[in-house]
């Protein structure tokens, strides 16, 4: 009897020895996976199109074997709308078992999944959304784009320096406009400007005319301009047909309204226009010109935007963290893995806070210059080591 008790002790400790050191193994075996939440049809498509180019980028540049998992991209179309992004985060996490999300077009999708990210731990890298708050929304949210806090508050500084005493802002009415607007308030009276007025136009469908007619009757200095992605060049054309050029107002705003990969559309409409920003195709850097090179030839010609790197450099993140854990995730592992990263990117020196989880970048002011026949943002000032100005303690 007690022989036999001792066998089947001893199988079991076998089995469960056998467990501990296969454990960690089949999860290995396991595919990671990334679901990938992004606008890629609708308004906001060219957002999209150039985030997930840039993750696509950096996986072909690095393989797709980390830690000895091998790293599976799930696309995901939300088309801009909470609703369809929501219930697709809620799929991704439920049903694929992702582990983590990653994408995040526009705000108002980044806190729609934030309460989701925070019930199943799972890691939301946003790569495009860029209101100040978002990172407060959920522990587990880390960015590696920017915050429009972060990239107007040197364009406040600059302007008053430059001859630029009175303006009147335009902004796209939701969370990243109303941010660029109280900032470039706050700094540009503290530097002893003023504001005219303050103007919003809706997210969807704007029409700029009626407000472009009273930034003309107000005749500032300058119109600091927020915009979406790709609505820089429907400004700047009615802007132009306004006459506010004429009547020696200056366009002044967030890099958005001058992307690269539509900039050479706006031909020489938009030269001379002053941006700060994050990124430039233009940007002088050896990295960065290898990044240009290999994206313009992965992707038929195309220039990639501030929007690529915030893929390219996401995806970045998401790897590092993943050899962190050894191959084994987990959400707060891969949090831990995620806070604190330094690096250099195509946009020059950067790091992921480790107390706010938020991007910590070189903000550049630049115009925009005709170049051997071709439209750059080029820089010729800079502001290092920029945080968001409301976490900057």
């Amino acid at each position: 009897m007690q022989r036999r008790q001792f066998t089947s002790f001893a199988a079991l400790a076998g089995l469960s020895a056998l467990a501990l050191k296969s454990g960690p193994a089949l999860a290995q075996n396991k595919p990671f996976k990334v679901g990938l939440l992004l606008p890629l049809t609708g308004p906001f498509a060219s957002t999209g199109r150039q985030v997930e180019a840039g993750v696509r980028l950096y996986m072909a540049q690095n393989g797709s074997m980390v830690a000895g998992r091998k790293i599976e991209l799930i696309l995901r179309d939300d088309t801009g709308a909470p609703d369809v992004h929501k219930r697709l985060a809620q799929e991704l996490i439920s049903t694929e078992k992702v582990e983590v999300l990653a994408g995040f077009g526009l705000t108002p999708l980044a806190f729609a999944t934030a309460p989701l990210a925070t019930q199943s731990k799972t890691p939301m890298v946003v790569m495009a959304a860029g209101t100040s708050s978002i990172t407060e929304a959920s522990p587990y949210v880390v960015r590696t784009s920017n915050t429009l806090p972060q990239t107007t508050a040197p364009l406040a500084d600059w302007a008053p320096k430059n001859g630029i005493k009175k303006v009147v802002s335009l902004v796209t009415d939701y969370g990243p406009g109303i941010d660029s607007e109280k900032t470039f308030k706050e700094r540009f009276s503290a530097n002893g400007g003023q504001m005219l007025a303050e103007l919003r136009v809706p997210l969807r469908n704007p029409d700029f005319a009626p407000f472009l007619q009273k930034v003309r009757d107000l005749k500032p200095d300058a119109l600091f301009v927020f915009l979406p992605s790709g609505a820089g060049s429907q400004l700047l054309k009615q802007f132009l047909e306004r006459g506010l050029d004429k009547a020696g107002i200056r366009l002044i705003g967030d890099g958005g309204i001058t992307e690269d990969d539509i900039i050479n559309d706006m031909g020489d409409a938009a030269l001379g226009v002053v941006t700060s920003h994050q990124y430039s195709a233009a940007h002088p850097s050896a990295m960065n010109k290898k990044f240009v090179e290999a994206f313009e030839s992965a992707n038929k010609g195309m220039r990639p935007n501030f929007m690529a790197v915030g893929g390219y450099d996401g995806m970045r993140v998401i790897y590092e963290a993943l050899k962190s854990t050894k191959g084994a995730g987990g959400g707060d592992a891969l949090m831990a893995g995620m806070k604190g990263q330094i690096f250099e990117s195509p946009r020059g020196q950067m790091y992921i806070d480790v107390q706010t989880r938020d991007i910590v970048q070189d903000v550049y002011i630049r115009k925009v210059e005709k170049i051997n026949g071709k439209y750059y943002n080029v820089e010729f000032d800079v502001q290092k080591g920029v945080k968001d100005p409301g976490k900057a303690k």
